[in-house]
């Protein structure tokens, strides 16, 4: 299969990410146009402490109009390292460092129309080191143990589909660790 863009014209910036159009020629000979939300990429972290508890937080998300139980996570800076966003992430969202990452694997989060790829991080040895966190995030800090994860997520009480595809990444770490 062969696709091609003929024609890609950003029609938005914004803080996060961009959207453009893209005009591409199909296999058949057709003609498509596409909007798409170019995004820097992000990562996600499976923050858990030596108690086997793993770190979340509850965050109003205006799009689903409701408080969400997410991982801690957040967009690259431009030009940032995964790892070094990963780091600046957990420490605004969760007031703490890990002395370990190791990372777990990644997806796309939207394929249809969205370049944003997520990175998935174990987050260890964790610390005190807050950040200040970002002015528009509002957020709770809540503790769970790693074996509650998957009833709650059987029980659809997690509908963040980063948290839940990360959950599923760590689920073979948190055996091997004992947690679950």
């Amino acid at each position: 299969m062969s696709f091609e863009i003929l024609l890609s014209e950003v029609v938005y910036q914004g803080r996060a990410f961009d959207v453009r159009k893209d005009r591409i020629s199909l296999p058949d000979g057709n003609q498509a146009q596409l909007d798409i939300v170019d995004h820097r990429g992000s990562v996600t972290m499976v923050p858990i402490d030596n108690n086997g508890l793993i770190w979340f937080v509850r965050q109003y998300r205006h799009p689903a109009r409701k408080v969400l139980f997410e991982l801690p996570a957040g967009v690259a800076e431009a030009g940032e390292a995964p790892e070094v966003n990963a780091q600046r992430e957990i420490r605004e969202e969760i007031g703490m460092a890990a002395g370990k990452l190791e990372k777990l694997g990644g997806f796309y989060l939207a394929p249809g129309y969205s370049t944003e790829f997520m990175q998935v991080f174990l987050a260890t040895d964790l610390r005190p080191s807050p950040l200040q966190a970002d002015a528009d995030e509002f957020l709770s800090v809540e503790k769970l143990p790693a074996r509650q994860m998957f009833s709650l997520v059987q029980e659809g009480q997690i509908q963040d589909a980063k948290t839940l595809a990360a959950l599923y990444l760590a689920r073979p770490y948190l055996e091997r660790m004992g947690f679950i």
